[in-house]
Formats: C-alpha cells, sequence, structure tokens
C-alpha cells in the first residue's frame, strides 16, 4: 500500500489540475484581450485584427486590443508575444512574414516551437498587374516576354524579404525567368511608379489593385492563389496561365505562446469561426479585400510548418537578404 500511495497521490493531483484548467477555460475570457499586429495600422493584418476583435468584443462582452508593433519583419511584435504570460490574453495576428523571418533573421525565439496555432483567419490572392503598355495580355504572355528580355523587366515589391518580394522569386524560380526586383517602402509607391511607367509590374492585394485596373491605369493578368479570388473571379490563377503548381496566398492568422492551455486555444479557435461564419462579419472582411479561410489549430500548424520549409529554401537558393 505504501508504494501505491504515490501513485494515487498524483492521479489525484493530475484530476485536480485538470479540473482547474477546464475551469479557467470556462472563465475565459474575464479580463480585456490584447492582439499584436506584426504590421502598422492600415493594411490587412490591422484591418483583419480590428473586425475579428470588434466581432469577439461584442460576443464575449470583453475588450478586445489592437496593438501595433511594426518592424523588423514582424518580429519585435513576435518576440513581445512569445515572452507574454501564456494566459490567452495576449495574441498574435501575423502575416506571411512570420514563415520567411527564420531564414531571414537572426531570432531569439523558435517560430514554430514557441508559439501555438490559434486560427488561420483570412487568405487572399495577390493580383498581377503589369504597365497597359506592356504588349502582354496574359500570364503566359508576359512570361514569354520575360523569357525574350531575360533580366530586363522590372517587378515593383515592399521591400528585400516581402511578401511580394518572395512571391516575384519563386515565379522566376518557377517559371525559368529572369526578372528585376525593385525594392519599395510600401504599396502606394509601387503603385504610383508602375502607373507612371518606370517599372512593369507589381504583385498587390485584390484592393490595392483592382481600382486601377478599373480605370484602365494598370492590367491585370492573373492572381497568385491556388485558387480563383472570390472576388475577381474571371482572372485566371498563375497556375492556370502556364506555371504549374504555383500558389502565392497572403494569409493572416491568430497565434498564442506555447504554453497557453488547450483549451484556451479551443476557446479562441471556436470564438473566431463563429464570428467569421457570420454574415455581417463575413462582408467587413470581403469588402477589405480579405477572403474568409478559417482554419483550425492543428492544420494551420502543420501549414505554418510547410510554409517554413517553402520559403526558407527560395530565400536560400535566391540568396535574398534583408535591407
Amino acid at each position: 500500500m505504501r508504494i501505491q500511495l504515490p501513485v494515487l497521490q498524483l492521479a489525484a493531483s493530475g484530476l485536480v489540475l485538470s479540473s482547474a484548467s477546464h475551469a479557467f477555460a470556462q472563465a475565459y475570457p474575464a479580463k480585456p484581450i490584447r492582439i499584436v499586429c506584426t504590421l502598422a495600422a492600415g493594411g490587412g493584418v490591422d484591418a483583419t485584427a480590428r473586425i475579428v476583435g470588434q466581432a469577439l468584443t461584442d460576443a464575449w462582452g470583453q475588450p478586445v486590443i489592437v496593438d501595433n508593433r511594426p518592424g523588423a519583419g514582424g518580429t519585435i511584435a513576435t518576440e513581445a508575444v512569445v515572452r507574454a504570460a501564456p494566459d490567452g490574453y495576449t495574441l498574435l495576428m501575423t502575416s506571411p512574414g512570420h514563415v520567411t523571418a527564420p531564414a531571414l533573421y537572426k531570432l531569439s525565439y523558435d517560430t514554430l516551437k514557441d508559439l501555438a496555432p490559434v486560427s488561420m483567419i483570412v487568405s487572399s490572392p495577390s493580383v498581377l498587374v503589369v504597365h497597359p503598355s506592356l504588349p502582354a495580355g496574359s500570364m503566359k504572355d508576359l512570361l514569354a516576354l520575360a523569357r525574350a528580355r531575360p533580366g530586363e523587366l522590372s517587378f515593383g515589391t515592399s521591400g528585400n524579404g516581402s511578401p511580394g518580394h518572395m512571391t516575384v522569386e519563386l515565379l522566376a524560380m518557377s517559371a525559368g525567368v529572369r526578372l528585376v526586383h525593385v525594392p519599395y517602402k510600401g504599396t502606394p509607391p509601387i503603385l504610383a511608379d508602375l502607373i507612371g511607367g518606370r517599372i512593369v509590374a507589381a504583385a498587390s492585394s485584390v484592393a490595392s489593385t483592382m481600382p486601377h485596373v478599373t480605370a484602365g491605369r494598370l492590367k491585370a493578368l492573373a492572381v497568385t492563389s491556388a485558387r480563383r479570388s472570390m472576388a475577381q473571379p474571371q482572372l485566371p490563377t498563375v497556375a492556370e496561365s502556364g506555371v504549374p503548381g504555383f500558389a502565392v496566398d497572403i494569409w493572416y492568422g491568430l497565434l498564442a505562446p506555447a504554453e497557453v492551455p488547450r483549451e484556451i486555444v479551443s476557446r479562441l479557435h471556436e470564438g473566431v469561426a463563429t464570428v467569421v461564419g457570420r454574415p455581417e462579419v463575413r462582408q467587413k472582411l470581403l469588402a477589405a479585400g480579405l477572403e474568409p479561410s478559417v482554419m483550425a489549430p492543428e492544420p494551420f500548424g502543420r501549414y505554418l510548418a510547410t510554409e517554413v520549409e517553402k520559403w526558407g529554401k527560395v530565400i536560400r537558393s535566391a540568396g535574398i537578404r534583408v535591407d
């Protein structure tokens, strides 16, 4: 009996901890939640956090506060969340920069081990646009032109290591062409120079490009995602246009410190899935050019691991370095 007593005590202790964890999860959230954004206010990460955060505030009766901490490719915000108390009250809203950071920066944290995936929320394509004067009416035409004029076609992006830069490098590698990367600081100057004819092509969001396409200032050739855009279904994908298997999505998702209880992660995901499924929230996201694409914690985690490996290979092969 003496031998069995510690085992029984340990089992009882485990039951108490399990019950306490369950009770904590049921009471969650009991105070304001802070969502730390990896990018500045005004972009897709911020819009996703604010739209979903307001919906969660309304549903749970606790304020969801958006805290923008841009800089260093999102690593400043990520490090702050990694170091936060693992109680579910400090979360990270991040983007594709999260999966390219391991190959671009010397990190103080492990991208995959130190954060718990909660939910992908939206996933939208970029649109490949060109200056109207470029003799390319389709993606196939653009690739043929790039092969005929290697190293001459200039693509604008938001800087070294940005999602746009990754898109251009993967396109060049996948299609076997040489493109000229022209880095900018943000989307507005890219589009200004593209419209002005100083560069010939760019890949940017549906929301930022299509007004210029409609006005005739730019020409849209394809979307970068695996599937066609909900907002612009007439545009083919790059994969449909001569580059099989090509797929680059601009996604935004929620993560938490790794030690957050699984019950809290599940409650967060269920809350996100519920509010994003509401017609009024869905409409707000779509109006901002964001396509709802909710993914549960486990598949989101597998997706992140695949993306870290994929972009690591692209970055090493292209010799990409941050500014």
